[in-house]
């Protein structure tokens, strides 16, 4: 991909034909375009917010995987470390404040990015909530999509925005943009009500608890993303999955043309942007409301 905007970055890579994605032909030069032309859309989930971040060095064939929160050896200057007000042992968290920084996290091979939901400007105040929904084995797409409509119903009952996206792995995200107001722990309270409400009302189709022994036929409303220190996949990101598949914001209108969570690849992007030039999550942070 050769990206049509003139975004450059002052990191190098070294070894950019390295394949991160080798059936599908996919170097890290390639991964560092694709993160150009779409960063003007992406930048508001990840600058400034702490990150989780997967890196794959050898591809997503590689056998060594690392879920890192913390610095490693050699990281480069435009990933910065940030302490966390509540560690008390000191250890430093990852952000990065530029497309710079993305750069260079595609430089270290990371292949997914997860971020907080809240900025290191308003630590304890989050500014989104992240309902996942993970459906079981057997459970028809067109259900989650109902369920994503479930939960967008909800929300705004509640006099809350609902953005969908997928989740470039088994289902999607519906997301909710808040005032940063609200402590972590209202905040989780509020998903975890939200969860038990669609299990209770419908228990033949969801689960709010994490139960293996029951997702058969069901998807589970995953609520946890919400709780302090923990994180949802970017909006954007990639996913170190077969097939390259990017967690993608959608329209509503246009969700029940998706034909699956992992319909959006690096393969396909391109003509997205270019048949969709706009932002369907362009008002997201314009329709934050407190969480009452």
């Amino acid at each position: 991909m050769s990206p049509s905007n003139s975004l450059k970055s002052d990191v190098s890579l070294t070894h950019p034909d390295r394949l991160y994605w080798p059936d599908e032909g996919v170097t890290k030069q390639g991964l560092a375009d694709y993160y150009a032309e779409v960063w003007r859309f992406m930048a508001p989930y990840l600058v400034n917010r702490p990150l989780a971040l997967l890196r794959l060095p050898d591809g997503i064939k590689s056998h060594q995987r690392f879920f890192q929160k913390h610095a490693w050896k050699g990281m480069n200057a435009h990933i910065e470390e940030i302490a966390d007000p509540q560690d008390v042992d000191g250890e430093k968290l990852l952000r990065i404040a530029d497309f710079d920084g993305l750069v260079a996290l595609v430089q270290s091979a990371v292949l997914e990015i997860h971020p907080w939901g809240t900025t290191t400007g308003h630590w304890e105040k989050p500014d989104m909530i992240t309902m996942d929904l993970d459906p079981g084995e057997d459970v028809a797409w067109d259900a989650v999509i109902a369920a994503a409509l479930d939960v967008k119903a909800r929300l705004e009952a509640r006099g809350l925005a609902a953005f969908v996206k997928t989740s470039g792995g088994k289902g999607l995200h519906v997301v909710t943009p808040l005032a940063p107001k609200a402590g972590w722990t209202e905040v989780k309270d509020f998903a975890h009500s939200l969860a038990e409400s669609m299990a209770t009302d419908a228990p033949e189709k969801y689960l709010a608890t994490a139960t293996k022994a029951k997702r058969g036929g069901h998807i589970y409303i995953d609520y946890l993303r919400n709780g302090r220190g923990n994180t949802a996949v970017a909006a954007y990101s990639t996913r170190a999955r077969p097939g390259a598949p990017v967690s993608m914001p959608l329209d509503w209108r246009e969700l029940h043309d998706v034909t699956g969570p992992t319909a959006f690849t690096l393969a396909n992007v391109p003509q997205r942007l270019q048949t969709r030039p706009s932002d369907p999550w362009g008002d997201f942070f314009d329709a934050a409301v407190p969480l009452d």
